[in-house]
C-alpha cells in the first residue's frame, strides 16, 4: 500500500472508453516510441475538480482498446494524499472528460529523481503454535430438551406437542 504524496510508478491494464462512451472520438492513442501518452487522472471517490493528478502511459499497445501499460502518477499542486494500491482503479482524464480507466495492478514510490525507492519488507508477526484439540466422541442419540427453547407461542406448541408425524416405525 502507497500513500501517493509523491511521484508513483504503476503497472496495470488500461481500458479506453468508446466516443459513445464519451471517450476519445479519434479512439485509444497511438504513441510513438518517442513520447509517452500524458494526459491527466484521479483516484475514485476523488473527482477531476478535488484529485486532479498527472499520468504518463507507456509500453501499451498502440490502438488497443484495453492493454497492459506502465506508468507514472504525479500528484497535483495541493492536493491531499491518495491511497494507491493493487487493485485501485484510476480514472484517465483528458480536462475533465473521463476518457480510459486503469487498473492498478503494482506500484513502486519513486525518489525526487526519479528512481524507484527499495520497498521495506514489512515486519513478520510470530504466530504462536496452535494447540491441537483431542476429537470429541459424538452420542448417537441425544435426549430431547427437558424444556423446549422459547419460541413464539405457536411455535413452543408445536415443538412440545406429539403427532402422529412425530412418531418413528420400529420394527
Amino acid at each position: 500500500m502507497v500513500m501517493m504524496t509523491g511521484s508513483l510508478a504503476v503497472r496495470g491494464t488500461v481500458v479506453w472508453l468508446t466516443p459513445q462512451q464519451g471517450g476519445r472520438v479519434s479512439g485509444p492513442p497511438e504513441p510513438d516510441y518517442d513520447y509517452d501518452y500524458t494526459a491527466t487522472a484521479y483516484l475514485p471517490p476523488r473527482t477531476a475538480e478535488d484529485g486532479q493528478a498527472g499520468i504518463a502511459l507507456r509500453r501499451f499497445a498502440p490502438g488497443a482498446w484495453r492493454t497492459a501499460a506502465e506508468g507514472i502518477l504525479v500528484p497535483g499542486r495541493g492536493n491531499r494524499a491518495q491511497q494507491v494500491i493493487p487493485g485501485c482503479m484510476v480514472v484517465i482524464t483528458e480536462g475533465v472528460r473521463p476518457v480510459g480507466l486503469l487498473t492498478v495492478e503494482e506500484v513502486n514510490a519513486l525518489a525526487a529523481d526519479g528512481t524507484p525507492v527499495a520497498a521495506t519488507a514489512p515486519p513478520v508477526a510470530t504466530v504462536p503454535p496452535v494447540a491441537t484439540v483431542p476429537p470429541v466422541a459424538v452420542v448417537a442419540e441425544t435426549p430431547p430438551p427437558a424444556e423446549p427453547p422459547y419460541r413464539h407461542s405457536t411455535a413452543s406448541s408445536r415443538w412440545t406437542s406429539k403427532h402422529g408425524s412425530d412418531l418413528q416405525l420400529t420394527e
